[in-house]
């Protein structure tokens, strides 16, 4: 959602800060004056997203109301969601309602929203049904992710090919090509280095932007390295996924004990794929042992 041709763009900082991954500085600068109402409903949505990232799903569900304007609701769902194992078909069942109503199906957040909770459920194919007609640099990122989990990478790239063409700069843009590079690899790995240290240097230093250049140092076998980018990213924030995740693979490579943050891992994000790989590993193991005895 660009800003009026040649005018500045009033929600650029916001957007920056929320896209690497500053939530807490996104939320702490989006009082900005004199925005215009379509720039006022999407500054909310990415505050509420801002909330969400930090986890605050109940202060989202608590505060956008049955009024507010579809992009909002689609991140009270998104909200709702996230929050318990309970709430996912219901919140699954409305994004199906809302997508197919002709007056809002095609809403930009919606469709955004939408691919987020579908890529969740790892049913990417009906993620892309919504995504994959872009029409924001956010839709075009989103599909970037959603075919590097499909191991697509060719489309990934065809997907940054257009954002280059949008915006070659744009910080979606250089964090697709971050992403891409790492699923390619091999010499790509350094480019992909680059990038999160350009972040690192121009911005506010996230465990987002920490967690790229560990995965970085990793795949080319540097787990000191990493390990010490990733201690500093749990010192951020002690319950971040990919913190926890990643740091669990370091610690193998290092030969330390990594049971502490799978542990953590599991309490604060049991869905996650390498908690879920754990759980289903001990619960193999226990059947096999039992069998034995």
């Amino acid at each position: 959602m660009a800003a009026a041709a040649g005018g500045p763009d009033p929600l650029f900082g916001l957007r920056n800060n929320f896209y690497l991954g500053a939530y807490q500085a996104a939320i702490n600068n989006s009082e900005i004056p004199n925005l215009s109402p379509d720039d006022v409903v999407e500054r909310d949505s990415l505050v509420y997203r801002s909330y969400i990232a930090l986890g605050s799903y109940q202060l989202v569900i608590n505060e956008i109301d049955s009024s507010a304007a579809t992009p909002l609701q689609a991140v009270k769902l998104l909200a709702l969601y996230l929050s318990a194992p309970e709430n996912k078909e219901i919140a699954i069942s409305s994004i199906h309602e809302w997508l197919e109503d002709p007056a809002i199906g095609n809403n930009p957040i919606l469709r955004l929203i939408a691919g987020i909770i579908f890529m969740h459920e790892q049913d990417y194919n009906e993620a892309l049904k919504h995504t994959n007609a872009g029409g924001t640099m956010e839709l075009h990122a989103l599909n970037v992710q959603i075919f590097l989990k499909m191991y697509r990478s060719d489309y990934a790239e065809k997907q940054l090919r257009v954002m280059q063409q949008i915006d070659e700069d744009h910080t979606l843009t250089q964090l697709a090509s971050a992403w891409l590079n790492l699923a390619v690899g091999g010499s790509k790995i350094q480019e992909a280095y680059l990038i999160f240290q350009d972040f690192s240097e121009k911005s506010q230093i996230t465990s987002l932007i920490l967690n790229g250049k560990a995965v970085c140092c990793m795949h080319k076998g540097e787990f000191d390295e990493a390990e010490t980018l990733l201690l500093d990213a749990l010192n951020k924030d002690a319950k971040d996924p990919e913190t926890l995740a990643n740091l669990v693979v370091c610690s193998l490579h290092l030969g330390k004990s990594s049971s502490r943050y799978l542990n953590q891992l599991k309490l604060s994000q049991p869905d996650h794929i390498l908690a879920k790989r754990a759980s289903t590993a001990e619960e193999s193991f226990d059947k096999a042992v039992h069998a034995v005895a």
